[in-house]
């Protein structure tokens, strides 16, 4: 018995290898790496003799993507260092999509807050030469909000109930054809909007120069925006909400006033916004159917008008240090237009959407 207990192989201690704990890299790496990486970039471009600071990002980027899948594959696997590629790509993305950005809003503050203060803001350019300094943009601005909001008084009711027609109770010919044409009017450029507004309610119906025949243009180019974006946030609503409110017997109009649009009110005030914010910039159908004017003209519907887009241009053509300076000076009131515009936007929103606490 002792025997065969001693010719008995011993019992080897047998490790337990946990497939899913590997090698991790610290959390400071990617930066490490992004520092390397730009480093070498910008080192390289010097020795190589280039002057452009594009060429020194584009080479950091491609740096940076190489040398992280290097150093995670040899540490971490050739999977995971997969998974980390592709989160660089979207930094990098990311990255190369808000520097445009942001220098274009550094250029333009720096530029536009040169001139810009309660007089040019409370002051035309009337009786001012367009070389000289001095003048507002009052009138421009002035012209601006209203032919905005008349557009978009024009533009948003209608789209919307294109779009709840579309979700609500299309389905047959008719509605293949006005998404058709709604597709159709999305890629319709601005001068052509303007082109046929001036056919049609300056030349055959014989009206002059106004910023209503420029808030109609606007218009034009306005609605296919409101109602693709609407279109798509009524599609989110879920159907068990219009089912739960037609089954207390509300009738599907009221269901669509108060269930479905406060529902999707977010996604959209946020459409209408991104057409506001589309046509303010125009300049071609101002051009053609406002025609511009130094004085203030408080009647949209009489007499031409100026617009922010218009006043940029007009005094961007001068070329004189003075009138690029009120160019730019323009160029910031109109993004801070647009900003608050949005601001307040989102602040309606949030007002009437549903509360979702309990």
């Amino acid at each position: 018995m002792s025997h065969a207990i001693q010719d008995r192989p011993p019992v080897q201690s047998r490790v337990t290898h946990d497939p899913l704990k590997h090698a991790r890299l610290p959390r400071w790496t990617p930066f490490a790496i992004a520092l390397g990486s730009v480093a070498a970039g910008c080192g390289l471009g010097l020795v190589a003799g280039w002057h452009s600071r594009i060429q020194w990002g584009l080479l950091s980027s491609l740096f940076f993507v190489l040398a992280t899948y290097v150093i995670t594959s040899k540490v971490e696997g050739s999977r995971q260092a997969k998974d980390r590629v592709a989160t660089s790509l979207v930094w990098v993305c990311f990255i190369l999509a808000v520097i445009p950005l942001l220098s274009l809003a550094w250029v333009t503050i720096s530029k536009g807050i040169e001139v810009l203060d309660p007089y040019f803001l409370s002051h035309s350019m009337n009786g001012v030469l367009d070389t000289e300094a001095g003048g507002g943009v009052y009138h421009a601005l002035l012209g601006t909000i209203e032919q905005v909001l008349i557009a978009t008084l024009i533009a948003a009711p209608i789209g919307l109930l294109t779009a709840v027609y579309l979700v609500e109770y299309g389905g047959g010919k008719l509605a293949q054809a006005v998404t058709f044409f709604v597709d159709v009017m999305t890629g319709i450029p601005s001068i052509v909007a303007g082109l046929f507004i001036l056919a049609t309610w300056n030349l055959m119906l014989g009206f002059g120069p106004s910023g209503f025949a420029g808030a109609m243009a606007l218009a034009i180019l306005m609605m296919p925006v409101v109602v693709r974006s609407t279109e798509e946030m009524l599609k989110l609503v879920p159907n068990e909400l219009r089912e739960a409110s037609l089954a207390l017997g509300i009738p599907k109009w009221r269901t669509i006033l108060k269930v479905v649009l406060p529902t999707a009110i977010g996604g959209i005030t946020t459409g209408v916004m991104l057409a506001v914010a589309r046509i303010t910039g125009e300049t071609a159908p101002v051009l053609l159917l406002v025609f511009g004017t130094k004085l203030i003209n408080p009647n949209p519907f009489e007499g031409a008008q100026s617009s922010l887009p218009l006043y940029v241009y007009e005094q961007y053509a001068v070329g004189t240090d003075a009138a690029v300076s009120r160019a730019w000076a323009a160029a910031l009131v109109l993004i801070a237009f647009v900003m608050i515009l949005n601001m307040v936007a989102r602040g309606i929103a949030r007002w009437k959407a549903p509360k979702t606490g309990r």
